[in-house]
């Protein structure tokens, strides 16, 4: 049996591979838990700057998940909370990562696939791309850490229309609903998504991981303390910095080291 999900590296960007192209990459419960394994491994991984997640092929980023597997894993409330319980672990594992996350979309990208790719912060897509998540059709319901990511991504009403419709929509519709940021020509979706990757990996990886965590911070409608905004300026005291700085006013590309 294949891996559910493979994991590339390519110096200090890694890819991972949603891997059930005979199925449009449906996400089955193996490929939800080895997803989670897989981002909380690269979570730990100093040396990285970039993760891109992309479904095998180019005919889907994910079909959402594996139906076939609902009698068993969605068979009554019960087990459904089970295993909603370790998706949403997934979930978070992906939103909560440290490193910045592209999703490279190539064709359908509908439910879970959706939901996953709304946890990532940058999302580029085909121009055939097409998106929705329809599960009022299943008769079952997005979960609340799973709606969440939707809502924060496209805001309440947009949200709404996606769920109470459950239309499939294209790629032009997706990105003025704020689904994605880029839309590029089919073939061309791995090499700007690489591009994005390899620009991000070139920054300062400190500044990235602060920018994830304040933007996360800026979210919560508490007041920041006094340390969190001290943590603000923390940067002043990377080498970091002092390669940044001094590699612009020498004309020279900086040599990041994430220290």
């Amino acid at each position: 049996m294949p891996d559910p999900v493979n994991l590339e590296r390519d110096g200090s960007i890694a890819t991972v591979v949603l891997n059930n192209p005979e199925k449009l990459n449906a996400l089955s419960f193996a490929m939800w838990m080895a997803l989670g394994e897989i981002m909380r491994e690269l979570e730990a991984d100093d040396s990285l700057r970039c993760i891109v997640l992309r479904g095998a092929g180019e005919q889907a980023f994910a079909a959402g998940a594996d139906i076939s597997e609902f009698e068993k894993v969605r068979t009554n409330a019960r087990v459904a909370k089970e295993y909603g319980t370790k998706i949403e672990g997934t979930m978070r594992a992906v939103a909560e990562c440290r490193h910045p996350t592209v999703a490279m979309i190539h064709g359908v990208c509908v439910g879970g696939g959706l939901e996953i790719a709304a946890q990532c912060d940058l999302r580029i897509c085909g121009a055939s791309s097409r998106f929705g998540i329809p599960i009022n059709k299943l008769g079952l319901v997005v979960g609340f850490g799973e709606m969440q990511a939707l809502i924060d991504l496209v805001g309440r009403a947009t949200a709404l229309e996606i769920l109470l419709e459950g239309r499939v929509f294209g790629a032009a519709e997706a990105q003025q609903k704020g689904l994605v940021n880029r839309v590029v020509a089919d073939d061309q979706v791995c090499a700007e998504t690489l591009a994005a990757a390899a620009r991000i990996a070139a920054g300062a990886p400190l500044v990235a991981r602060w920018h994830k965590k304040f933007a996360r911070r800026l979210a919560d409608p508490r007041p920041l303390t006094e340390a969190e905004r001290g943590e603000g300026y923390a940067c002043f005291d990377t080498e970091d910095y002092r390669i940044g700085f001094k590699a612009f006013l020498a004309k020279q590309k900086p040599q990041f080291k994430g220290k």
